[in-house]
């Protein structure tokens, strides 16, 4: 089911909410539950520092929100003019001063390997990486309006691919976009799992030749199908397990133990959906619960905060909280300009 709910500004609350979530799980991040709670206190009382700052996380968001609206400015993001611009986005963010976050080796790797002028995009992705770093910062092209569903698939795995070229690191950011994109437009969460396995299923065996050109080459399957079907049926597995969850996990749990710590693509799709699916309509108590886990705690929240954002808009969030986060200028430009 999809309702509308006019002036709920998706996109800006969808990135908000991202950062909020990564700046409240940055702290906890490596920790157990029960040495964030002894540090921090009762989870459901867990406050943002007053210094807000944020991981790599949302600064890739930000880097993949500026190359894709880069692309849109000279019409349509076909696919070379967006791996350029998120190239030079992705070069940028890896040769800045306040790189300096904690980030994967995978994007440092990679990242380094696209600042050579001339190799192939293809070369410098991590063809065996499906650590989450891909859909975390996926968040953008499930926001942008006027794609269409071919373009947000093909975006959505174009910019994975850029560093993270395993086949479950695609499928999961593809997937990611398109729950985020589907909450922005009404559709009612207690539905969102069903179809995003309807949606897995219909994609399962579906390359996207014009974006990722040759990248399926870089791995020992015979075909691009039998390629691309292993990341989506990875994915199918966790979605079970994540219907399942939504079904019987207590929210006194730690997520992680239901869909996993998040380290890699499809748990922290899944642990991410989570938390928010636990408490579709208490944000921030949604937020507290992804940040007091035991796994990738920044980058599960943060997807925890780009869904439930995409959800209830930019209101959902406490104005205090909001106001003393990390790069809010840039976030709030991106989501006014798409919102609008």
């Amino acid at each position: 089911m999809t309702t509308t709910r006019p002036g709920k500004r998706a996109a800006t609350g969808s990135l908000v909410g991202l950062a909020l979530g990564d700046a409240l799980g940055f702290p906890t991040e490596f920790k157990t539950v029960p040495l964030i709670l002894s540090v921090f206190g009762p989870w459901r009382e867990m406050e943002l520092s007053r210094r807000a700052r944020v991981s790599d996380d949302t600064q890739m968001t930000l880097a993949v929100g500026r190359g894709l609206q880069a692309a849109l400015e000279h019409g349509e993001p076909a696919p070379r003019r967006l791996e350029r611009t998120l190239r030079e986005e992705f070069v940028a963010w890896y040769q800045s001063p306040d790189n300096d976050r904690a980030p994967g080796n995978t994007c440092l790797t990679a990242c380094g390997l696209l600042k050579e002028e001339g190799r192939a995009w293809q070369d410098a992705s991590q063809a065996g990486s499906k650590g989450c770093g891909a859909n975390m910062r996926v968040a953008p092209v499930g926001l942008v309006p006027g794609l269409t569903g071919e373009q947000r698939a093909g975006a959505a795995q174009l910019q994975s691919a850029l560093t993270h070229g395993h086949p479950t690191a695609l499928a999961a950011s593809d997937l990611t976009a398109h729950a985020v994109h589907l909450l922005a437009r009404g559709t009612d969460p207690a539905g969102l799992v069903g179809r995003l396995r309807s949606y897995a299923y219909d994609n399962r065996t579906r390359y996207h030749h014009t974006w990722l050109g040759d990248l399926w080459t870089r791995s020992e399957d015979r075909t691009p199908e039998q390629f691309i079907a292993r990341g989506w049926d990875e994915c199918l597995d966790v979605l079970g397990r994540l219907q399942e969850a939504v079904r019987t996990a207590s929210p006194e749990t730690d997520p992680c133990l239901a869909t996993g710590e998040g380290w890699i693509a499809e748990e922290a799709l899944a642990t991410g959906l989570l938390c928010f699916l636990l408490f579709p309509d208490r944000p921030v108590t949604a937020l507290r619960r992804a940040a007091c886990s035991s796994g990738d705690s920044d980058s599960i929240a943060c997807l925890t905060g780009a869904f439930a954002g995409a959800w209830l808009g930019a209101e959902a969030w406490p104005a205090d909280w909001a106001g003393r986060i990390e790069y809010r200028g840039d976030l709030s430009a991106l989501g006014a300009l798409w919102d609008a």
